[in-house]
């Protein structure tokens, strides 16, 4: 061009002078589109008239005649241009079809883009509606407790049984279950080692969302171990008690962890720390459930069968094995290793496959019931036995209360009081405050006989237990043959805490010592001595 070398390159320009340009060149395409959607619109309304004929045109005009200028201009132009099409003029009427053929073309190709976004961006499947747990998805010994847990009866659930009892399976439904029907609700799910909880606990709740349909529903992540609930973003956590900090620093985004799940709870080391993890975990509602699920050890002595001994007004305690699990869940295979153990190492088999604790634990008394004893019950009490164990410090004053049922060879302890560095003079006092009258007879250790004579001045019915040669081993012994000894531990929580841990002694190869261990044992030493008329016999 001959006026090439005159024209500006946009490098040649100037920042100031390339925003100009590019301004105009906007405002001049801007000014297009406008002008390109206007026809259009003028077309679109133009078309809409039944036709464009001579009869017809006045009306039209008129039409114009009352809308704005620029409009009105642009509209006369559209339909002089539609009345040359009428009469045939062939560039009319394709400069007619591009008109309307642009908005036909954006209507396709807004329709393509939809179509391209849909496949890119599906939208999410809507939620079914959850109906609960299935009840042939529950083993006949869980169904009553499903019920309690769906009533809020309890907030501590504990599953002590043997393999193939089903436990871990109907505590993983329950978890999503509640979840579901509390929005506000997160859980935690714990073991003792923090690296056993991918291949069990985490696994088994994956389980139990796929076997209530729920898999779309929830979303997992290995690193951190969780599992989401996507549309309400609840959470589960799984946590190992090796690393309480863990535990503690849990910050749910959103209502509170209402639910808690210690699996193989022996394993745990104690009731204090589980304790002390509910603390830091059950908080800020109203609303908890705490489940507790282990293989009861052999040992009687271990924390956890002590544990599910001492009863408490909202836990729940329910045992259970495999033989009331439909077969089918388990299989042949199962019942077979079952039987074969069974024929070959019963108490194994006991203990494995039924729960059962019957190992030589070394417990002295196996005999010990763990229940509250009411007032009606202490009311119909006909003949009561009082017994005081002496002691100052470190070793306690114990005091104990207690009625023998000898027509079903039973015992039951419901009062106990212990005290440090107490004055007899003060313990006196205190047995008269919790009702022991001037003739009630209580038998003392006689180690202490002014002791004794200090109860009396006191106007206590006080006097020393014989003792004798022997007399330990035989009251221990009888206390042993009971058909049961029955403490209810929130009247006496100390009592029943020496009867539950007394233990015998072993030798360097942990066999059993002949004989009974003098220590921890004031409140059973203050039993014996109560009962001395029981079981005493004249010549022994």
């Amino acid at each position: 061009m001959a006026n090439e070398e005159n024209l500006l390159r946009p490098e040649d320009l100037t920042p100031s002078e390339r925003r100009e340009n590019a301004s105009k060149a906007g405002k001049a395409s801007g000014e297009a589109r406008r002008r390109r959607k206007n026809m259009r619109e003028c077309m679109s309304l133009l078309l809409k008239t039944e036709c464009f004929d001579a009869d017809k045109w006045n009306d039209t005009s008129a039409m114009l005649g009352s809308l704005d200028e620029d409009i009105t201009n642009q509209m006369v132009v559209v339909a002089a241009l539609l009345d040359k099409a009428q009469t045939g003029d062939v560039a009319a009427i394709k400069e007619v079809r591009s008109i309307i053929g642009d908005d036909e073309r954006l209507k396709i190709e807004r329709e393509r883009l939809e179509l391209e976004r849909q496949k890119m961006f599906p939208p999410a499947p809507e939620p079914r509606a959850y109906s609960g747990i299935p009840a042939n998805m529950i083993a006949p010994s869980f169904s009553s407790v499903h019920f309690d847990i769906a009533d809020s009866a309890h907030s501590e659930y504990v599953f002590p049984g043997g393999r193939g009892s089903t436990k871990s399976s109907f505590i993983s439904l329950e978890i999503i279950d509640i979840l579901e029907t509390n929005p506000e609700l997160h859980a935690c799910v714990m073991r003792q080692v923090g690296d056993t909880l991918r291949t069990s606990v985490y696994a088994q709740i994956k389980w139990a969302i796929s076997a209530l349909g729920l898999d779309d529903e929830y979303s997992y992540t290995v690193s951190p171990l969780e599992i989401t609930k996507i549309a309400t973003g609840q959470k589960i956590y799984f946590r190992g008690a090796d690393d309480y900090g863990k535990i503690k620093s849990i910050k749910v985004p959103f209502g509170y962890i209402g639910i808690a799940w210690f699996e193989e709870l022996d394993q745990f080391k104690g009731a204090e720390d589980v304790r002390k993890i509910e603390q830091s975990l059950i908080r800020g509602g109203d609303k908890a459930y705490k489940f507790k699920s282990f293989n009861p050890p052999r040992s009687a002595q271990n924390w956890a069968n002590k544990y599910v001994k001492i009863p408490r007004a909202d836990r729940l305690v329910i045992e259970s094995n495999y033989l009331s699990v439909p077969a089918k869940w388990l299989g042949k295979p199962f019942f077979d290793d079952a039987e074969f153990l069974k024929a070959t190492n019963p108490t194994a088999y006991e203990n494995e496959y039924l729960g059962a604790v019957n190992g030589s634990g070394g417990n002295v008394f196996d005999n010990v019931t763990i229940r509250a004893i009411n007032d009606d019950e202490i009311s119909a009490f006909d003949r009561i036995y009082h017994g005081v164990d002496w002691g100052w410090y470190p070793d306690p004053y114990a005091y104990t209360r207690m009625h023998y049922d000898a027509a079903r060879h039973t015992l039951y302890i419901f009062d106990e009081f212990r005290a440090n560095k107490m004055s007899n003079e003060n313990t006196a006092a205190e047995l008269k405050r919790r009702g022991v009258k001037d003739d009630d007879i209580i038998t003392c250790d006689s180690a202490e006989m002014k002791s004794v004579g200090d109860y009396k001045s006191y106007g206590l019915f006080a006097r020393g237990a014989k003792k004798g040669p022997g007399s330990v081993e035989y009251s221990m012994k009888w206390l042993q043959s009971l058909r049961g000894i029955v403490i209810d531990n929130v009247r006496c929580p100390k009592t029943a805490e020496e009867f539950l841990n007394y233990e015998y002694d072993r030798d360097k190869e942990g066999n059993v010592i002949t004989g009974y261990p003098d220590r921890d044992n004031h409140s059973i030493d203050s039993v014996r001595y109560a009962l001395e008329s029981v079981w005493k016999r004249n010549g022994e």
